[in-house]
């Protein structure tokens, strides 16, 4: 239905800033829509636009069988970027991961490649889901970043819809903190925040706001205990994720109430600040290993929120780190760094724990190494001149492992 409403909004002349979609348990649905390219004072000349454009949809608001599904006609008006339309007759699901309130995740294979599958269940369908699986599937075709889930393909063929991505067998950072009971030093807690910001970066200069990071949507890399070739992190899930129009704002509340951003709560205007306050809780959760206002309900934690409540400030962290932290959990969005900001400032603290601590690794060993498991993509002697972060290295005889990721990010 929003795809119907949207090409007829587009036929009468109006520009969409914003999209939005509430649904009820009840099978109802609401759309709503900021527009421009109107005049405010003749809203009686609009309501006579749409009853014409209305008009002339052929039917198209029957809702019957033989009409195109809304994920065929919100996928259809997008650009076709490569061949990612997954046949499931190919797919072996395997075992269930985990579980939603419209859908499941599975374990698969695919082509013999290890995946992870998001079926949606069938019984749950409607036109607002079916919206949120386009729109989801949209933005994951137009992301491509180290810190950012895979994107394998999809089944778009209602009922039967999935989103197919890569496989991250180490599982979640909740897990990893909250079920496994890990607590990171300090360099993995860097590396990991970090990684964060890199795929947030890059997710906010492409216009996309991820509307629901938290610790539970961000997926450990088999490679993450190998400081050398670390990759780390990498953000998932993008089910209530938005593109966002230069200067546009959302109003609707979305996410997961005890990382959730008091603007979104409030149901006030928000933009992408509203990811940078739940990476302030993200942090925090990194740096105690516990679960963020554990002693209350979600909906108690929200009604904190929304009157200045904030977690404990950790003991024994590192004074920049809860500044840091402090900054992108102000209640002023404006007040609070880009994840561009953050990211350097991380950078730069991580070097000055590998400092302190003195860890490098040998130039030697590490080429021995690379010609062994990279396939010689890296000459025997490797001599380097790299802007890493704030600094300018000169490489000698030995190399801290934060310089050679200029390096792999190349390979």
């Amino acid at each position: 239905m929003e795809g119907q409403l949207s090409a007829l909004l587009s036929d009468i002349g109006l520009n969409i800033r914003e999209a939005h979609v509430f649904s009820t348990t009840d099978g109802y649905s609401l759309d709503v829509f900021v527009v421009d390219g109107w005049p405010v004072e003749d809203t009686d000349g609009l309501y006579r636009a749409m009853e014409k454009a209305i008009a002339r949809s052929e039917g198209s608001w029957s809702g019957s069988s033989n009409s195109h599904s809304a994920v065929e006609k919100a996928l259809a008006a997008q650009p076709k970027s490569g061949d990612w339309e997954i046949d499931r007759r190919l797919l072996k699901i395997g075992e269930r991961i985990a579980s939603g309130s419209c859908g499941d995740l599975y374990r698969g294979v695919y082509f013999g490649q290890d995946v992870a599958v998001k079926i949606l269940r069938s019984e749950h369908l409607n036109d607002a889901l079916e919206d949120e699986f386009a729109q989801e599937v949209a933005i994951l075709r137009e992301v491509q970043h180290r810190n950012i889930v895979r994107f394998i393909g999809a089944c778009t063929k209602s009922p039967h819809l999935c989103i197919v991505t890569e496989y991250m067998p180490k599982g979640s950072l909740y897990d990893y903190l909250h079920k496994n009971h890990n607590v990171l030093k300090l360099s993995q807690l860097l590396r990991f925040a970090v990684d964060v910001c890199r795929g947030m970066e890059y997710l906010h200069q492409n216009n996309i706001i991820h509307r629901d990071l938290k610790t539970a949507n961000l997926l450990m890399d088999t490679n993450n205990v190998l400081f050398f070739l670390h990759k780390g992190v990498k953000v998932a899930d993008f089910g209530v994720a938005r593109f966002q129009n230069q200067g546009g704002v959302m109003t609707a509340e979305t996410g997961t109430y005890r990382w959730m951003a008091p603007e979104v709560i409030n149901h006030q205007p928000y933009d992408q600040k509203a990811d940078v306050f739940s990476f302030a809780i993200v942090l925090w959760e990194l740096v105690t290993a516990k679960v963020p206002y554990d002693t209350m309900t979600p909906l108690q934690a929200a009604l904190g929120v929304r009157q200045g409540l904030r977690p404990d400030i950790p003991e024994n962290a590192h004074p920049k780190l809860l500044d840091l932290m402090q900054r992108c959990w102000e209640a002023d969005p404006s007040k609070r760094p880009s994840f561009s900001e953050l990211k350097v400032e991380l950078e730069v603290l991580i070097v000055e724990a590998q400092e302190t601590s003195g860890a490098i690794v040998s130039q030697s060993w590490f080429g021995d190494w690379t010609r062994e498991h990279l396939n010689h993509r890296i000459p025997k002697k490797v001599v380097v001149v790299e802007r890493v972060w704030s600094e300018c290295v000169v490489e000698s005889t030995n190399l801290a492992w934060l310089q050679y990721e200029p390096l792999l990010d190349r390979l």
